[in-house]
């Protein structure tokens, strides 16, 4: 199960770095859940950490269901450097809108960059917003060969992804998405204390700001400390598997 921290800036990101997270996530927080930060930013970020061993993720935003506005997103991400591009489908209100969008971003970033993984991303509390269910992603996720299905929280109040979805759900939607072929990423305000959890329902990248912030909120800065702290209880628990 891998680390993936969510930083703002590129200070943040170096606080991550030398934490040892796995993958960098650059987003920006005061454009949603999945906010997309801005080129230069994330340029600016693979050019100071420079590290071949990690692994930079862009967020498309909580996007509407416009896939040419998508596909142009995807491009300026790839092209900036990353190698995850998640899209948040915040938009397409069914199966049908959500694999043409996802169709549209997935060749974009493989006619760029064929190692790029392509993340399908959505929403634990798709029912307090109308949103597309978890087996909806998966299916999703499937139609249009993304590499990666992901759940996390939309209305980001302190409500966490547990709130949202029990261990039994979470665990049919891992275990839907696995038989597919597909790597499956779990965030929304966990912390470490869920992380035996999420390694028993069988996550394979589990997300995080909040939890690496000080006073674990995710508009403050990341804390060297905490996210160091989570790092090490996630590689235990790693090892212990």
């Amino acid at each position: 199960m891998k680390v993936l921290i969510s930083p703002i800036s590129t200070a943040e990101a170096v606080v991550a770095w030398e934490c040892g997270t796995n993958i960098i996530d650059i987003k920006n927080i005061n454009e949603g859940s999945l906010g997309a930060s801005f080129p230069w930013i994330i340029r600016e970020v693979i050019s100071r950490i420079n590290d071949p061993k990690v692994v930079f993720s862009a967020t498309l935003g909580d996007l509407p269901h416009k896939p040419g506005t998508a596909s142009l997103a995807a491009l300026g991400a790839v092209s900036s450097g990353v190698k995850y591009v998640k899209a948040g489908l915040h938009g397409s209100k069914d199966v049908a809108e959500g694999v043409e969008l996802m169709s549209a971003v997935v060749r974009t970033c493989k006619d760029f960059d064929p190692s790029v993984t392509v993340v399908t991303a959505g929403y634990a509390d798709y029912q307090r917003f109308g949103g597309l269910s978890p087996q909806q992603l998966v299916e999703i996720a499937a139609e249009s060969k993304s590499d990666m299905v992901m759940v996390d929280t939309y209305i980001k109040d302190g409500k966490s992804l547990f709130d949202a979805l029990n261990e039994q759900q979470l665990t049919e939607f891992v275990q839907q998405a696995h038989a597919k072929g597909l790597k499956v990423a779990l965030a929304g305000s966990v912390r470490a204390e869920h992380l035996e959890l999420l390694a028993r329902i069988g996550a394979d990248v589990v997300g995080v700001r909040g939890a690496v912030c000080s006073g674990y909120d995710r508009g403050t800065t990341i804390d060297p400390v905490k996210a160091e702290q989570f790092i090490k209880a996630a590689n235990a628990i790693a090892v212990a598997q």
